[in-house]
């Protein structure tokens, strides 16, 4: 994933970085090689810090408009952040490289991820790769469908959290569960790293 979204950012990053005189252009590949690991470094990190819901809804094409996804927000500010450290630019210089690059990069990202006719993208392998696999064996589409019709907030909170998810795939895990291994709550559990 991190080798194809790396393109991605690459084939966007024209005016933002290639043919920005901020930049210098043997350094290249190195701005786009930071952007691309503050996107995915900063996905790892939300998936840790218990935001699966966001980071699901984000890639599943339900979290709205990109510039205003409060995850997106996070990314933006993760890279604006890198790139003033490592690139010496100021924060306007850094902020204008970001917010002309990565709401394509996310665009595109989100689109190629839920086309099923583009292989380089799929939900699953995604989050396996940002979880160390642990999210294999969870139907993220199927959860991702439940956004759509409102239920994913089981225990009627008003939030989706470990909880909820965890009453979505206990029904699947039950007989797992009996026969002495946790299973997909197991799973699920170390996920949220609780």
């Amino acid at each position: 994933m991190l080798d194809q979204l790396f393109n991605l950012v690459k084939e966007q990053a024209g005016s933002s970085i290639i043919d920005n005189p901020d930049i210098p252009n043997e350094r290249n590949d190195e701005a786009v090689a930071d952007v691309t690991n503050n996107i995915a470094g900063g996905l790892q990190q939300a998936l840790a810090a218990g935001q699966f819901n966001d980071v699901l809804s984000l890639l599943g094409g339900r979290g709205g408009d990109v510039q205003n996804n409060q995850l997106a927000g996070q990314l933006s500010g993760n890279a604006v952040q890198s790139l003033m450290e490592k690139f010496n630019l100021n924060q306007g210089q850094a902020g204008n490289v970001v917010n002309s690059l990565l709401p394509g990069v996310l665009d595109k990202f989100i689109s190629r991820t839920n086309d099923s006719s583009d292989n380089g993208f799929d939900l699953q392998g995604i989050f396996s790769q940002l979880t160390g696999g642990r999210t294999n064996g969870i139907d993220l589409q199927g959860i991702l469908g439940r956004f759509s019709q409102g239920g994913l907030d089981r225990d009627g909170d008003g939030d989706t959290d470990l909880n909820d998810i965890i009453s979505m795939v206990k029904g699947g895990a039950a007989e797992q569960q009996q026969q002495g291994g946790g299973g997909m709550m197991d799973l699920v559990k170390g996920l949220f790293g609780r």
